[in-house]
């Protein structure tokens, strides 16, 4: 990393929505939120606004802190799919470290009114396993918990959320 030239570096502050042009006419809005994830290394999760559709991205989470505000109104969640329903959450100190399992997860969208939802950073679960099994368990669990879409993530993949 030393050798790769950055030239212009920003931080985003969290819970402070920040707008960056995109084209000219449009913008992008991002929004840091903090979520729980490690205690060597921080994580945020980020509500991304373009146009009229917002999503919220979090590929590494055992616990969004103000989840209510950062999944409210949002077209679709992508999120951690380490681990489809074993637990990879651990308290070590006082706080929770490691990854909600999807159906965690696909709780939480429940909760937020979220109707879409997309994992990344799959786990041996999904990569070692019978993809299509798994597949067909998160569908399931998405089914009931009234979550419209669901989707695997695969590199090249791309979705329209307006």
């Amino acid at each position: 990393m030393e050798t790769f030239v950055i030239e212009d570096i920003r931080t985003i502050p969290k819970r402070e929505p920040i707008k960056i042009p995109n084209n000219g006419n449009s913008s992008l809005t991002f929004e840091a939120f903090p979520v729980l994830h490690s205690t060597r290394a921080t994580a945020v999760g980020y509500r991304v606004k373009a146009g009229n559709a917002e999503i919220f991205y979090v590929p590494d989470v055992a616990w969004i802190k103000d989840r209510k505000s950062a999944l409210r109104g949002v077209n679709a969640y992508i999120g951690d799919g380490a681990t489809v329903k074993r637990s990879m959450i651990r308290k070590p100190g006082e706080t929770i470290i490691g990854h909600a399992p999807i159906q965690t997860q696909l709780t939480w969208c429940k909760k937020t009114g979220v109707k879409q939802a997309i994992f990344t950073h799959l786990g041996s679960q999904i990569v070692d396993g019978d993809e299509e099994e798994k597949k067909e368990q998160i569908k399931m669990m998405a089914e009931e918990r009234d979550i419209s879409e669901i989707w695997i993530a695969f590199d090249g993949m791309t979705r329209i959320f307006r």
